[in-house]
């Protein structure tokens, strides 16, 4: 068994922000706990986690609703997880909300979700492919849309290496947009001190995760994944009726039933 699969992969769940696109809705309480269809938001990320086969999951929170996730997922036994959490105490970004977590990752893999993103099918054969994988230390989950200029949007070469990226471009030959699901080796806490050294907080005062992904593609070290299901991130008002709509339809039951009380 080679390195990476001994070590194993473990699940970060980020749900700090104060979900600005949402108002007036998350005035009084954080977006990953706005219900979608059926079960509130953060289920359905950490859920993509655990159909990998993830059982260790630290959540990082942020804002004033800590003791409502508590009372939602607890310590995870419920639905046979292990969950921990950190806490983000003002906004950062999102490498900023990930450093918080490298005493939990150690030197295992970890896949880290966006908590507001929702993935319809398990992406289980990716993160058993980047166990497998010798060359790339981040895999990068893409979906054609239909406005680029709305999102992170990343070009590939014929190998699927990514080869540019480039936020919310006006003008772009790709639509290939950067989901908020990544697969990194430990080396990623590595890259993140770099960033630090060098570029530093953005000019919106974050720790930006496209800096962090830009210099994994620089040092060849990241792979594009194509996927065939539905994506959606929530955090907009729109988005998340459309993708409550589609739960309905898709009549699947919640995504993380617990298995025991």
């Amino acid at each position: 068994m080679d390195e990476r699969s001994q070590r194993g992969l473990c699940g970060v769940v980020l749900a700090g922000g104060w979900g600005t696109r949402l108002l007036p809705l998350t005035t009084s309480t954080n977006k990953h706990l706005m219900p979608v269809y059926d079960e509130p938001m953060i289920c359905k990320s950490v859920a993509t986690l655990a159909r990998m086969g993830i059982t260790e999951i630290m959540v990082v929170l942020g804002g004033y609703s800590g003791n409502s996730f508590f009372a939602l997922l607890g310590d995870g036994h419920r639905y046979g997880l292990d969950i921990r959490y950190a806490y983000q105490e003002q906004a950062g970004g999102i490498a900023e909300a990930l450093r918080l977590t490298e005493g939990f990752v150690g030197d295992r893999c970890v896949a880290v979700i966006l908590g507001d993103n929702v993935f319809e099918k398990s992406m289980k054969v990716h993160s058993d492919a980047f166990l497998k994988d010798t060359k790339n230390e981040c895999y990068l989950f893409l979906k054609p849309v239909n406005d680029p200029s709305s999102f992170g949007i990343a070009w590939i070469d014929s190998d699927g290496r990514i080869v540019n990226m480039e936020e919310k471009p006006q003008a772009s030959d790709s639509n290939l947009a950067i989901t908020g699901l990544y697969l990194y080796t430990p080396r990623v806490y590595e890259m993140i001190d770099e960033i630090l050294e060098t570029t530093g907080y953005s000019s919106r005062g974050e720790l930006e995760i496209t800096d962090i992904n830009r210099l994994f593609m620089e040092k060849n070290l990241a792979k594009g994944c194509y996927f065939d299901c539905h994506w959606a991130d929530c955090g907009t008002i729109d988005a998340l009726l459309e993708t409550s709509v589609l739960m309905r339809d898709w009549n699947l039951g919640p995504w993380l039933p617990p298995l025991r009380d």
